[in-house]
């Protein structure tokens, strides 16, 4: 899952420790937990930002994996716009070495599918992405 935070006209990224790519605010559902809230948790836990989350923008999956043990598989990547509330943008996990918000023409190279994720959320269609 993604989140594509907007604040006057800038949107929210962190850079990843794992392997120091800029990306979209991400992570997984908890067992038992909505989707949209999982989208509010995920970034305040990473940012330190409370926002709302407006719309679902998109559903797409993700590149196919191949586990050791020889199982593939391949997830939904679900995409949700949402909008600064409060708090300010701060490196607020272990997951992070940084976190602001950018000028959309100033902004790091984004990994393909946080590109396609704010592509989606910057032109918004009825009834959302989805193939």
């Amino acid at each position: 899952m993604k989140v594509v935070v907007f604040q006057d006209n800038k949107v929210l990224l962190v850079r990843r420790a794992d392997n120091g790519l800029w990306t979209l605010p991400a992570g997984i559902i908890d067992p038992g937990e909505e989707p949209s809230l999982t989208a509010a948790r995920e970034v305040l836990e990473e940012t330190g930002v409370s926002c709302e989350v407006t719309d679902l923008i998109g559903v797409g999956v993700t590149a196919p994996t191949v586990y050791p043990n020889g199982d593939h598989a391949q997830y939904l990547d679900i995409v949700f716009r949402a909008r600064h509330v409060s708090g300010q943008a701060k490196i607020n996990d272990d997951e992070n070495l940084e976190v602001g918000y950018f000028d959309l023409a100033d902004r790091p190279k984004l990994p393909p599918l946080h590109e396609r994720a704010l592509a989606w959320a910057l032109d918004p269609r009825p009834g959302g992405y989805f193939a």
